[in-house]
């Protein structure tokens, strides 16, 4: 699913697919792969060969960091409870 993404959204076929679908289509793990590949692009023509690599970790920074924040949330304020097993 990710390098679908990634695969079209190099292509730029996404695009239209994110104009029809909203935010169904931004948030899955194709979403993903389509903010790396745009990214990536961007990059490349900002500062060359090496922007395919930069590019694709600043479009994707915002989410991992808060994806991180949430998770570190999660297990720092939930505490998991022990299942009752039914005789």
């Amino acid at each position: 699913m990710l390098l679908s993404g990634v695969f079209y959204g190099g292509l730029g076929l996404y695009k239209p697919l994110v104009d029809f679908a909203g935010c169904g289509a931004t948030v899955p793990l194709t979403g993903f792969g389509n903010l790396l590949a745009t990214g990536a692009i961007d990059g490349v023509k900002e500062s060359g060969l090496l922007g395919a690599f930069i590019g694709g970790t600043s479009a994707t920074a915002g989410r991992n960091c808060s994806s991180s924040f949430f998770w570190i949330y999660c297990i720092t304020s939930f505490k998991a409870k022990n299942k009752k097993t039914v005789s």
